[in-house]
């Protein structure tokens, strides 16, 4: 069981202010104060500083919270294993979605009947915050990984432009200048498949306010159906719409200056107690595709 005063120092981390931190927890500011100071004695470094009235973690108090968080989260496995005797529960999270992972999901599930799993969907920056907050065991992200992960390579697909084969353009699109004229559906900042974007328009000297007009969401379903209403351009996985492109009911832009093929990877925290049983469920999803 982690010591209360890690408690505290995590709750501060998250609300970057004594006051709140102290609500949360239902005990004096006084109080969380001393507990900051017990940690800064014990190792011997400043754990918080003042940027004008803004609270912000030191480099010394920043390693903690990785450290702590990690902690928190293999004592909850530690836990489940010890109360049984199959695998503990395993959280991951996912950006792509239930094209990429349900077939793996479904025999891994046959194979360990008695394990509870918790799937959280989210971009890549949500993902790996919290798999940094302990929240997840691994997550399978877009791109490459980034570095202090462990990491496993999945597949690799595709990304590409599609459209309804109902879209109108002026001329047979060659290039991704020639879809300037269009709406262009896009996700949210933080999500992979628009930092991918975004990045092959940045090497162009171009940027999505290029296009027409854009709509924003935070949903791939939402995108797909839009699509399918002759709503735009997109820019996604080839699998997350090949049976759409087979029957016909979307179109591949063939683009000369937009050919992005890009992996999926798992990654989890290097330093966890448990990476070693991480790594061994990612290569069971793996083997399972």
């Amino acid at each position: 069981m982690l010591d209360f005063r890690v408690k505290t120092f995590l709750t501060v981390c998250e609300t970057m202010n004594f006051t709140r931190a102290a609500d949360r927890l239902h005990v004096t500011q006084p109080a969380v104060s001393q507990h900051i100071r017990f940690l800064e004695k014990e190792y011997q470094a400043k754990l918080f500083s003042y940027q004008g009235k803004k609270l912000a973690l030191t480099a010394a108090g920043e390693k903690l919270r990785l450290a702590m968080r990690q902690m928190q989260s293999d004592e909850r496995l530690l836990k489940a294993e010890i109360q049984q005797a199959d695998l503990p529960p395993v959280r991951f999270g996912v950006t792509i979605g239930e094209y990429a992972l349900a077939k793996p999901l479904s025999r891994f599930l046959q194979e360990h009947p008695r394990t509870n799993v918790e799937v959280v969907y989210g971009n890549t920056e949500f993902l790996t915050k919290k798999l940094d907050e302990g929240d997840l065991d691994f997550a399978l992200v877009e791109g490459d990984p980034a570095s202090g992960y462990a990491s496993l390579r999945y597949q690799s697909e595709d990304f590409i432009a599609v459209c309804s084969p109902k879209l109108a353009f002026a001329k047979e699109p060659d290039q991704i200048a020639d879809l300037f004229g269009q709406r262009l559906l896009v996700r949210e900042p933080g999500s992979g498949t628009r930092k991918i974007l975004e990045n092959s328009l940045q090497a162009q000297g171009r940027e999505i306010s290029d296009f027409k007009q854009y709509v924003q969401v935070g949903n791939m379903q939402m995108i797909t159906q839009l699509l399918l209403a002759n709503c735009g351009v997109s820019f996604l996985y080839q699998t997350a719409v090949s049976d759409l492109l087979k029957a016909g009911k979307l179109r591949k832009l063939n683009l000369r200056d937009f050919q992005i093929r890009h992996d999926f990877t798992f990654i989890w925290e290097k330093s966890s107690l448990y990476a070693d049983r991480h790594r061994q469920v990612c290569e069971e999803l793996k083997a399972a595709r």
